[in-house]
């Protein structure tokens, strides 16, 4: 057998494997050693690829994930995934990814993996919490939205057009974990925070979930999963599913949950958002925000040059 790595009781999988073991057959043995010291890696794995690297069938792979009373091979895999989802650092989510991944595969591989967490997303996500995120928004006196490192484009790309749709919007500024707090200074029972956060889970975000919590504020996540630290202090929680191709964060569910987000307010408030619109469209059409495209530039440079060529100039 393999020397066992210090296992983590609280984890399933292990713990299951260790339950288990003495029943395994040998090929079941050797999956489990490989698992022990490998499951990193064993997560990123398909069921042939798997038994194909230990030595062992793709059927014997099927098995032993039907022996640890997993539905079948995915759902052992996604209990793997679970497990290293916070514990790999950028070095290693390249290692995974270029290892399983040929440079010709790149492109379909990562864009059929972003359409299956949509689908996924779409097949799991809580509705009733959805109903209610939008509820919460409705009624707040001022909506904090905050995402750092990889999730500040969620944030800004979310607080762009909640500012459309209500005149009580802050964004909070993530420069430092003091100025966090200083703009949440006077966040009450009468608002509500967004707090956008996926692996690795941001602590200044937890931190300032905490903090809006502990003020009677109205607490909404966007995240990965229910087990993540962010619904410590939420009172309404959206879990999108997100993933890693290499070392970049894979975002494009958790920004699907936004637009729907935004679509449901806009429903909600279409009186509101049309006069918004209406005059935006006045602002920018007197102060010239939007110049005009480059075959228009270039239709006019042409009127120029032929008007200069009528005046023999």
């Amino acid at each position: 057998m393999a020397t066992e790595k210090k296992i983590d009781k609280s984890n399933e999988v292990f713990i299951k494997i260790n339950e288990s073991y003495e029943k395994f057959s040998k090929g079941q043995k050797l999956l489990a050693d490989y698992i022990r010291e490998n499951y990193d890696k064993a997560a990123f794995l398909t069921a042939a690829k798997l038994g194909s690297v230990v030595g062992v069938s793709e059927s014997t792979v099927v098995r032993f994930a039907a022996a640890l009373d997993y539905q079948g091979y995915p759902d052992f895999q996604k209990a793997l995934e679970e497990m290293v989802r916070n514990k790999l650092n950028s070095i290693q989510r390249m290692e995974v990814a270029y290892g399983r991944i040929s440079q010709s595969e790149i492109l379909s591989t990562v864009l059929q993996s972003d359409a299956d967490k949509i689908k996924l997303t779409l097949e799991h996500i809580d509705k009733k919490a959805f109903d209610t995120a939008i509820d919460i928004l409705l009624h707040a006196k001022h909506i904090y939205v905050l995402g750092i490192r990889s999730c500040m484009p969620l944030a800004n790309f979310l607080s762009f057009y909640l500012n459309m749709i209500f005149d009580n919007v802050h964004l909070i500024q993530t420069s430092s974990a003091s100025e966090i707090f200083e703009q949440m200074i006077r966040i009450s029972q009468e608002d509500a925070i967004i707090g956008i956060s996926f692996p690795r889970y941001s602590v200044r975000t937890l931190k300032a979930m905490e903090f809006a919590n502990n003020r009677n504020a109205k607490v909404i996540t966007l995240t990965d999963s229910i087990h993540s630290p962010m619904n410590l202090y939420s009172s309404c929680n959206l879990i999108a599913r997100s993933d890693m191709a290499s070392i970049v964060d894979s975002l494009v569910a958790p920004l699907s949950v936004i637009n729907a987000m935004v679509v449901a307010l806009c429903m909600k408030k279409q009186n509101q958002v049309v006069n918004t619109l209406e005059t935006l469209e006045e602002i920018w059409d007197e102060y010239q925000v939007y110049s005009n495209d480059e075959i228009n530039f270039a239709e006019e440079n042409m009127s120029i040059k032929n008007s200069y060529l009528e005046k023999g100039i």
